[in-house]
């Protein structure tokens, strides 16, 4: 490890683009409000180290854009996050540089065995964590993208991300950190008794790093679907609001296998198993609509059983929101 004070400067490439195969709308066609339940974008970026990191010393961090100067340059080939602080005339400052293979351009996906991004070489991705004026000679690691957009002209615009660096080794101490650039939540998370019929036991969480979501009107319009399939597995929530009503952010409704009066119709299916009636709650916790009154946006926690079963399947739904 080398002490310096000054920003890295990096290599910048080209224009990214971004594809999404089974999504309604893409992040960020959006605008987000901070009313009504609607989702706000989120910048931050936190770090753990364990002891022996050269780098963060076995300290941590955090930091919003509330606290520091939280800033993207680059492109999708290769980005540099800067986060810079000032407090009672003392700075701090952190950089994380995320590079892809030569040629290529980030997407959401795990980028595994990655290379000091200024040197890598064949086909390694790049990632530097710095700071304080300390870096690795050497890097070791991975990282993780979640989600990344760029602008047209190849600027990047949203990103969420999360890397471990180990410097001059592969089995060297930790320094694991998350940055989340004009981010919105994208995920899915459940667990499940063991003698739900459609969980089994089983829990698990998806993220855009391995996983594809959807997220579109069923129903006539009157509903939504949702999807997303990674890590082996695929499930579908299938919903309506109440007879007669539409999804308010911020209401729990009773659920059933179809809507009633007061009653919302809801289900997951996963893995080839479905209810043939459900019992439970869903909570809309944020929704957006756009102009034509179809929900971009979409996050909600749900309970299920199958009928009558007291073992149950509990999950949390998020579609940029």
């Amino acid at each position: 490890m080398r002490t310096r004070t000054g920003w890295r400067h990096a290599v910048l490439g080209g224009l990214a683009g971004l594809t999404a195969t089974i999504a309604l709308t893409a992040a960020g066609s959006v605008p987000a409000r901070a009313a009504g339940g609607q989702p706000v974008a989120v910048t931050k970026y936190s770090h753990t180290s364990e002891a022996g990191d050269s780098v963060g010393q076995g300290g941590t961090a955090a930091y919003t854009s509330g606290t520091a100067e939280i800033t993207v340059i680059g492109d999708a080939e290769e980005l540099r996050l800067r986060v810079w602080a000032e407090s009672e005339g003392d700075v701090t400052w952190w950089e994380v540089t995320l590079a892809a293979p030569k040629g290529e351009e980030l997407r959401p996906g795990v980028y595994r065995d990655v290379e000091s991004a200024p040197l890598r070489t064949g086909r390694a991705p790049g990632l530097d964590v710095s700071g304080e004026g300390r870096y690795c000679d050497d890097v070791y690691g991975r990282f993780s993208v979640n989600q990344i957009e760029t602008d047209e002209a190849g600027k990047v615009t949203v990103l969420d991300a999360a890397y471990t660096q180990r410097c001059d080794s592969a089995t060297a101490p930790a320094l694991k950190g998350v940055v989340k650039y004009n981010a919105l939540p994208l995920s899915y998370s459940y667990d499940s008794d063991p003698d739900d019929f459609v969980g089994r036991g089983a829990s698990g969480r998806h993220t855009g790093a391995t996983s594809i979501f959807g997220l579109r009107p069923w129903a006539g319009g009157r509903g939504l679907q949702y999807n997303v399939e990674g890590n082996r597995e695929s499930y579908s929530a299938l919903m309506t609001p109440p007879t007669g009503e539409q999804f308010e952010a911020g209401r729990t409704y009773p659920i059933a296998n179809t809507d009633g009066e007061g009653v919302a119709g809801f289900s997951v299916a996963g893995n080839g198993r479905a209810c043939s009636d459900t019992t439970g709650t869903l909570t809309v916790l944020k929704l957006v609509r756009d102009d034509a009154g179809v929900v971009t946006n979409f996050a909600a926690k749900y309970e299920q059983h199958c009928g009558s079963s007291v073992a149950g399947m509990r999950g949390t739904i998020r579609y940029y929101a």
